[in-house]
């Protein structure tokens, strides 16, 4: 038990801020939620895919000038020529996540999605344990667990409230839930897999450029007649604005998560959110908040403290993907001893090779994950 008590007290400034940077990510993902509802309701159909274009067109025009800038042209050119693939495989699986998980609402019931939705936790820990060699403790283990008897307490809130509706097509929607759920736990352990090597705000340019171009197209071929049928009042531009806007956070902030703890903590975090919801419910619509739900969101976060209880243990040696086995400029990799990402010592030596340009860049790539200074510059 003291082991216990002196770990906790140890590691309880990395747990405090990933908890708040997580309970943010959670308020951006209810928020994005009501907003997407009432997007709908205006419009009376849903369009994913226009919702998404703008969030993906913010992240091209704001982080890809700060990639060429921090960086160098060389050297994001460099990196892109040589992992191309992984960045469009992380853009289409991103793409496909928002646009199943959306249409799988107007499909299936809201108990359907709610618990297909949980099946992104555990291919998560299935894919980090894969490709980021991450070995789970027993601690990780239990708070996995305590965290989905909180989400399973929210559920029973809802059920019991009488908010289920019926399902329009269940197989269909059930379908388009699990494929949206597997997508959005590959976008997120493929994301931590990249910014565990790349600055965040080069990966997130690279998602905002191919999500940019995949999202349009299939916007183009899906959604023309919707758009086309839309007519623009202030409250459909306002919604549409609101939601990119903080779909933007939500993918600006999410990647220091990743690094600063993991994808599988990310998932956990977000459970939150359905409780979030019932707050703007309360205050939007008068719904009733029941004791079942303040126990829901306790055992959640009591959840992600016991996932913490003892300090969580960065990959070191992380699969290496056809294109990341050689180091490039610009790479960063975890210091020896510590949990802080720094600039490689391999792309060092290679970058000390290159034009002045690109040497400074690769000097100015140190990552706030810092589990005891969170003081760093983040990247």
């Amino acid at each position: 038990m003291a082991a216990v008590i002196r770990a906790m007290l140890s590691n309880w400034r990395h747990f405090a801020t990933i908890l708040v940077l997580g309970q943010v990510l959670s308020l951006c993902i209810t928020s994005t939620s009501v907003l997407s509802n009432k997007l709908a309701e205006y419009q009376g159909t849903t369009t994913p895919n226009f919702q998404s274009f703008l969030v993906y067109g913010l992240l091209l025009v704001v982080y890809m000038p700060l990639a060429l800038v921090r960086l160098g042209p060389r050297v994001v050119w460099q990196n892109i020529r040589k992992r191309w693939f992984w960045y469009v495989v992380l853009a289409a699986v991103d793409v496909e996540g928002n646009y199943f998980v959306v249409k799988a609402y107007s499909y299936t019931s809201l108990l359907s999605c709610m618990l297909l939705d949980t099946w992104t936790l555990p291919c998560v820990v299935v894919l980090t344990y894969l490709l980021l060699r991450v070995r789970y403790g027993w601690t990780q283990v239990l708070g996995v667990v305590v965290c989905l008897g909180g989400m399973g307490l929210l559920i029973k809130g809802d059920m019991d409230a009488d908010k289920n509706y019926a399902a329009v097509d269940a197989v269909k929607g059930d379908i388009f839930m699990v494929v949206g759920a597997t997508c959005y736990a590959l976008s997120n352990t493929l994301e931590e897999f990249i910014v565990r090597h790349r600055p965040q705000y080069e990966t997130v340019a690279w998602l905002g450029f191919f999500g940019t171009v995949i999202n349009g197209v299939q916007m183009g071929i899906i959604e023309h007649q919707a758009l086309r049928d839309t007519v623009w009042t202030a409250e459909i531009v306002g919604c549409t604005v609101g939601f990119g806007l903080v779909m933007f956070v939500l993918y600006s902030l999410a990647p220091f998560l990743f690094r600063m703890s993991s994808a599988t903590v990310y998932n956990l975090s977000i459970l939150t959110s359905d409780f979030y919801g019932l707050i703007f419910a309360k205050y939007m619509f008068h719904d009733r908040i029941t004791p079942i739900y303040a126990g829901a969101f306790t055992m959640i976060v009591a959840g992600l403290l016991v996932y913490h209880v003892f300090p969580y243990k960065s990959p070191e040696h992380m699969a290496r993907l056809p294109g990341f086995r050689a180091q490039l400029p610009g790479d960063i990799e975890l210091a020896p001893g510590t949990h802080r990402m720094v600039a490689s010592a391999r792309s060092s030596a290679v970058s000390s090779r290159r034009s002045s340009v690109d040497l400074g860049s690769a000097k100015s790539v140190v990552v706030a994950s810092d589990h005891h200074d969170h003081a760093s510059t983040l990247v």
